[in-house]
């Protein structure tokens, strides 16, 4: 039987449905194409959301104990204190042995009130003249009422034979027709810098406690003239801390005439300098004049502009690094908790121990336990390197810079295990800063540099005269009257 022949109609069917075949296919590779890149895209923004998402509980995580938020931050719900110092065995109160202290009855009271039984508790008879037999002393410490005195100082012109008239010379401290005296303007100063009232607060004080009500604007002024007393004091201060063989350096924002502006401590043994600047960095380094000129261990933060002075040493403060490990310990992977905590540990024993060999007079720490608990730390920091190398996201990122800066500057973290002159901690600088802070809180800000200015100069003077064992009132009210407490400088 013969072969059909193709039809023609047939194979140009046949071709358009394959064209159109093709076509559909097309259609679907696109589709297939653009929904790949739609679910990368979407991955893409998962991982971000995701980060944000891991960087925001770090945050809400975030309180004193784990970051250089101030404990004032973490509010009413903030947690429970964890302390990383392990416990003493101490129980709460007055160590036992130790000697308590109380009020003691005086030998020299300065006034006496004797109190007589008007009659016989048995016979009823009075005891006008009855013999004293006992007596029971109990005396009540108080302030007496206090007054203002106004002291009238009057010139006197004299007529010589002569027919010359000569008056007399002023008193140096009585430049006006009425002023303060240095006492009540010395109380003034204390109340506003020294106890931190507000000013208009401290003339109120002053007012109610002594009849006395100042201005606020004389109370200011009599500050800003106290203050221009303060140069050859604070020079001293100056000197002393440049000679120091290990001094604390720390910064702080001090909001000024509507601007952020920086207030700076250094601060060695019994002296402190506070200064502001409107910059934060080497320019308000220079402008307080310790730093240019130190040759000692300067212990601070790990911020940079410090390393770019050629001191002797640099020691960075253990108890911000303790805060950063703990905020690994309370957000990180497993592996990261275990090497932040083993980070931890080290810094602990070798801060123990370097306090006790302190304590028992020794010059070092036990060699083999520091190589010991160096190299505890030395592995904690490289593993954290390794495990944060991909630095995907902002919180491992954050964790290898950390890891990363306790390699590099081992020796400047550690230092306060090789130099028992070093302290672990910057707290001396951070502890005298917070004045500052304390008076923002207080006035919300400062209304000029020049008054910043005159505040830094006036806690500078008050926390070294204390230090000295120098009370506040005594130091404001000779400074008042141009002769300012000055620091031996020997």
């Amino acid at each position: 039987m013969p072969e059909a022949s193709p039809v023609p109609g047939d194979a140009a069917g046949l071709r358009a449905a394959n064209a159109r075949l093709r076509e559909l296919l097309a259609e679907r590779d696109e589709l297939v194409a653009a929904r790949e890149a739609e679910i990368g895209l979407l991955r893409e923004q998962l991982a971000v959301l995701q980060s944000q998402v891991a960087d925001l509980a770090v945050q809400v995580k975030a309180s004193s104990r784990n970051s250089s938020k101030p404990p004032s931050s973490d509010g009413l719900a903030k947690p429970a204190p964890k302390s990383l110092r392990g416990k003493s065995g101490r129980k709460p109160g007055r160590p036992k042995g130790q000697p308590g202290a109380t009020m003691q009855i005086s030998d020299h009271p300065d006034k006496v009130v004797k109190h007589r039984p008007k009659r016989c508790g048995g016979c009823g008879k009075s005891l006008r003249q009855g013999e004293v037999t006992g007596v029971e002393r109990r005396q009540v410490t108080d302030i007496p009422p206090v007054k203002a005195e106004v002291t009238e100082h009057q010139v006197l012109t004299l007529k010589c034979g002569c027919g010359c008239e000569t008056r007399a010379d002023a008193p140096d401290d009585v430049p006006a027709p009425v002023q303060y005296g240095p006492r009540i303007m010395g109380a003034g100063i204390y109340l506003w810098h020294g106890q931190f009232l507000s000013r208009g607060r401290a003339c109120q004080a002053l007012s109610e406690m002594s009849g006395c009500a100042p201005a606020p604007g004389a109370l200011a002024s009599a500050a800003r003239k106290t203050a221009g007393f303060l140069a050859p004091a604070l020079a001293a201060v100056t000197r002393r801390l440049i000679a120091a063989e290990v001094a604390h350096f720390d910064e702080t924002g001090f909001r000024t005439a509507g601007r952020l502006a920086w207030a700076r401590s250094a601060s060695a043994g019994k002296f402190a300098l506070f200064t502001v600047h409107a910059k934060r960095g080497k320019d308000g380094m220079e402008a307080a004049g310790v730093l240019p000129f130190f040759e000692g261990t300067a212990v601070h933060d790990a911020w940079a502009p410090y390393d770019s002075y050629g001191v002797a040493g640099h020691a960075l403060c253990g108890a911000r690094v303790l805060r950063e490990l703990t905020a690994v310990t309370d957000t990180g992977t497993d592996l990261d908790k275990k090497r932040a905590q083993q980070a931890i540990d080290a810094l602990l024993a070798l801060n123990e121990a370097a306090e006790a060999a302190r304590q028992a007079g020794k010059t070092a720490v036990d060699e083999d336990f520091r190589n010991k608990h160096e190299d505890w730390y030395r592995k904690a920091a490289e593993t954290g390197i390794a495990l944060n190398a991909a630095r995907s996201g902002k919180l491992q990122q954050k964790r290898h810079a950390l890891a990363t800066r306790m390699s590099n500057r081992e020796d400047d973290y550690l230092r306060f295990a090789r130099d028992l002159r070093v302290p672990f901690t910057n707290n001396p600088a951070e502890q005298s800063i917070r004045m500052c802070k304390l008076r923002i809180k207080v006035s919300g800000c400062m209304r000029s540099m020049a008054g910043a200015g005159e505040f830094c100069a006036l806690r500078s003077y008050l926390a070294t005269a204390a230090r000295h064992g120098t009370g506040a009132l005594e130091a404001l009210t000779t400074a008042f009257q141009g002769n300012p407490w000055i620091p031996e400088t020997g």
